[in-house]
């Protein structure tokens, strides 16, 4: 799934600097990262399908045409195994901490989108701050934020 989202970003994002370059791949991590979220269930719901379109859509101005086509490559990939060290990586090694801790706010508005927290879910979020060195403190505040939310 995730060579189909990187080549969906490659086609509707133009490239013209490294400095693009990097920030095109940031975005194309955290998308990557926000669908395999509202997945990890195994039970896509229309609030989380809601939650993720309504992030995307602002984090990246994406168009309609744009998120739905985004959304059909990501349901025809959904059950092939994916490896998100990459995304994780380059998120880590670019991102700032209050960048990092926004995404897991993220991935946080998109597990509770759907009103149940899944062990699935939890467990990626953990470990995706793991992987891109968000402590637990901020971890757990920025849970609590989306709940308190």
């Amino acid at each position: 799934m995730l060579n189909s989202i990187k080549s969906f970003f490659e086609t509707h994002f133009q490239i013209t600097e490294a400095a693009d370059n990097t920030e095109h791949q940031l975005k194309l991590a955290s998308a990557a990262l926000l669908i395999e979220m509202m997945q990890q269930d195994g039970d896509v719901h229309e609030k989380e399908r809601q939650a993720v379109k309504s992030v995307l859509a602002q984090k990246f101005q994406l168009t309609e045409s744009e998120l739905h086509e985004l959304y059909e490559l990501a349901e025809q990939e959904a059950h092939q195994a994916t490896d998100f060290h990459q995304f994780t990586r380059l998120i880590a090694e670019h991102y700032s901490l209050p960048e990092k801790i926004k995404l897991v706010e993220l991935l946080w508005q998109v597990a509770y989108a759907d009103g149940h927290l899944d062990k699935y879910e939890e467990h990626m979020v953990r470990r995706i701050a793991d992987l891109i060195y968000v402590s637990h403190a901020d971890f757990m505040q920025a849970k609590h934020r989306v709940l308190d939310g």
